[in-house]
């Protein structure tokens, strides 16, 4: 099976993450794809990030309804911060019968030549890329490997959505409804 990586924070996820996860599942080769939810981002800081499980929970109930879309844990018995060569390494010797893809936002190749052996990932896995707004070109673009994908653009942000939830602002329809309850219920983000 191919199977395209969404990795994230997902600090909540929102809608934009589930339509582009499911438009990668839609309208590519891609069979699956899976969410890799990232105890740490190694270029991203900690301090409003809910515990992983929360999140990795907030992920499967905002995905369950869709068998073509997936979550993973798989980051969270490796070393911190997780690297993505590490994972997709990780992912590929478990699941040796899965071809596994990368995707990512346009607004990411721009600092892609920073990755952790960014050039085996090219190599090895290839990305699928989905378009972002304001986004600087990048020689990445026109690489064999990396296959441009149309998806709706959407500048909606987890950050947005935590610091609407801090002003008592609602966040209905940023976030699937199941998502929002699990917030509401819990006091995330307050």
């Amino acid at each position: 099976m191919k199977i395209g990586l969404f990795f994230g924070s997902f600090n909540p996820i929102h809608i934009g993450h589930l339509i582009i996860a499911n438009t990668m599942a839609t309208t590519t080769d891609l069979e699956q794809v899976w969410f890799v939810v990232s105890p740490q981002n190694p270029f991203k800081k900690t301090k409003s990030l809910l515990h992983e499980f929360d999140r990795l929970d907030m992920v499967e109930r905002a995905i369950a309804d869709n068998s073509r879309l997936k979550a993973t844990n798989i980051e969270f018995s490796m070393p911190k911060p997780s690297y993505t060569i590490d994972t997709l390494t990780r992912l590929s010797e478990k699941y040796p019968q899965h071809t596994f893809r990368l995707i990512m936002g346009e607004d990411n190749l721009e600092q892609f030549a920073n990755w952790k052996n960014y050039d085996k990932i090219l190599e090895y896995y290839g990305l699928y890329v989905y378009q972002r707004p304001r986004v600087i070109e990048s020689p990445f673009k026109t690489h064999a490997n990396v296959r441009i994908v149309e998806a709706p653009l959407l500048d909606i942000s987890a950050t947005f959505i935590r610091e609407s939830i801090r002003a008592n602002r609602s966040i209905r329809y940023m976030v699937p409804e199941v998502v929002e309850e699990m917030i509401e219920r819990k006091k995330f983000y307050v």
